[in-house]
């Protein structure tokens, strides 16, 4: 089997990401409660021209703080893209494989983990959208036992660097 080891445009894609971005997390609570909220500090770098990696560090409010590495590419002979995700919080690892919508912005990213309240397995998506070349947006959310999409968390990044 011959390997494509040429950027395609979906690796192109995954470059409009490279830099240093700051951001506001936001993660929903229970009702009538304020949400959680905390700064991101984002860097993400080429490996080569057919992988990212991204790095957040997270502060939270409280002073506490936490590490997450994200790796990300796309498998040419697959046909999707393909990464992980740690977090310095857990020691489950994500695996996952995704897509880009048909808006052209959007990666939608399938895996599964834990559910935080129960630790039943759950079907999980991240989502990152390019807003425009200054601005995007990490959004993740996972399948309820009804079928229905339930958010997780949002952070929203601009440019620094």
């Amino acid at each position: 089997m011959e390997m494509n080891n040429q950027p395609q445009a979906e690796h192109r894609w995954l470059h409009r990401l490279v830099g240093e971005w700051e951001g506001e997390g936001e993660m929903p609570a229970a009702p009538g409660e304020a949400p959680n909220t905390w700064r991101s500090l984002q860097s993400v770098r080429k490996i080569g021209e057919l992988w990212i990696q991204c790095e957040a560090r997270i502060e939270m409010p409280d002073g506490g703080a936490d590490i997450m590495q994200i790796t990300l590419g796309y498998d040419t002979a697959q046909g999707h893209y393909v990464g992980v995700f740690a977090g310095s919080m857990m020691s489950n690892m994500w695996i996952y494989r995704g897509k880009v919508e048909a808006d052209g912005r959007t990666l939608t990213l399938d895996t599964e983990g834990p559910d935080f309240g129960s630790g039943q397995t759950r079907k999980f998506q991240d989502i990152v959208e390019l807003i425009d070349d200054d601005h995007h947006e990490l959004r993740s959310r996972m399948l309820g036992d009804d079928g229905q999409w339930q958010p997780v968390m949002t952070v929203r990044y601009r440019r620094t660097g």
